[in-house]
């Protein structure tokens, strides 16, 4: 703007230069037209930042997380909810619905509550864990839309964030869902359950909500590893890169290669290249993202880009998982936000 000013000023001491006001007109002319990229611009932004897979059409925020997909915009603790489904809101995930408590923290929500009568597991062996959603009515909810190729997704995690998976539980035809757990290692573990019922109140807005259970046994906890640029897996290399800042949305670039050389052999799993769960070292707030790059049969990578928008500062664990030749690979990494 003073930009324009000073150009004007100068014009106008030139002879025979047009009249000001025509001169000026043509300014407002830009200067509107800026207005609209810069609006452009910012929805833009927004609309990554708030779903991280352009391919599911989720109601809210997640924030994490997933947001509407469970997808979250990836919002935690004290984070404004902005309706996602999965991190919430923009094409696909971006972060998940937010609560007062955190993300996923809740075990009832807007009416729905995710309900067991297990509280106890048993340590080192594979162990079931049912489960029902029931609605505002009281009632055990059985229709629910599907998210990421899933009607439900069900995340575990230990206190001391080791011990991730990501399952999909088979429902009953009374509404009780049955998640086949690996083995357990003893002490307290979360377990949380991200869906979008396709009737009641809740109708396309996704929800994440949590109980935790025990492991009887001596808990070993396991010291959080220090942020890290990189980690690997199963030969796989995975750098990762961006500048995070709590209530901000910024990119995540992920970057895949094997033995030196970039993967561009990502295959679709659950109609995403990748899924990455991230979960607060404080409270276990959980966000799920999906990258903003569009599937194109088995050629993804090397390069992913996610957004994450997380409502609180300090460390986050993530869990990127992929698919290459049919094997789903899930990498660890420590991530700071400021």
């Amino acid at each position: 703007m003073n930009t324009g000013s000073e150009h004007e000023k100068s014009a106008s001491a030139e002879q025979g230069a047009p009249p000001a006001t025509k001169r000026w007109a043509g300014h407002r002319i830009l200067y509107a037209c800026s207005l609209v990229l810069a609006v452009a611009s910012i929805a833009l932004l927004a609309l990554p930042a708030r779903g991280s897979s352009p391919h599911a059409d989720h109601a809210g925020p997640p924030g994490t997380a997933h947001g509407t997909e469970h997808g979250v915009t990836a919002t935690a603790p004290g984070a404004a909810s902005s309706g996602m489904p999965g991190m919430a809101g923009m094409p696909g995930m971006a972060g998940m619905p937010a609560d007062a408590t955190g993300e996923g923290l809740a075990t009832e929500r807007d009416g729905y509550r995710l309900d067991s009568t297990t509280g106890t597991l048993p340590a080192v062996q594979a162990v079931t864990y049912p489960f029902t959603i029931t609605g505002p009515d009281g009632r055990p909810v059985t229709d629910f839309a599907e998210v990421q190729t899933k009607q439900l997704h069900f995340y575990a995690i230990r206190s001391d964030l080791t011990g991730y998976q990501h399952l999909h539980p088979t429902m009953a035809a009374d509404g009780t869902w049955t998640a086949g757990l690996t083995a357990l290692e003893p002490g307290d573990w979360r377990l949380y359950a991200a869906f979008t019922p396709n009737t009641g109140p809740g109708k396309g807005r996704e929800t994440v909500l949590s109980r935790t259970v025990t492991v009887p046994g001596r808990a070993d906890a396991q010291p959080l590893p220090a942020p890290a640029g990189t980690t690997s897996v199963d030969g796989y290399t995975v750098a990762v890169q961006g500048q995070l800042t709590t209530g901000t949305p910024a990119p995540l670039t992920v970057t895949i290669s094997k033995d030196g050389l970039p993967v561009t052999d990502l295959q679709p799993y659950l109609d995403s290249y990748a899924h990455l769960s991230i979960v607060h070292e404080g409270d276990r707030a959980l966000a799920h993202l999906h990258p903003f790059t569009p599937v194109q049969g088995d050629h993804g990578g090397p390069t992913l880009t996610f957004y994450a928008l997380l409502g609180e500062a300090g460390h986050w664990r993530a869990f990127l998982q992929f698919q290459t030749d049919g094997t789903v690979h899930t990498a660890a990494l420590t991530v700071d936000v400021a």
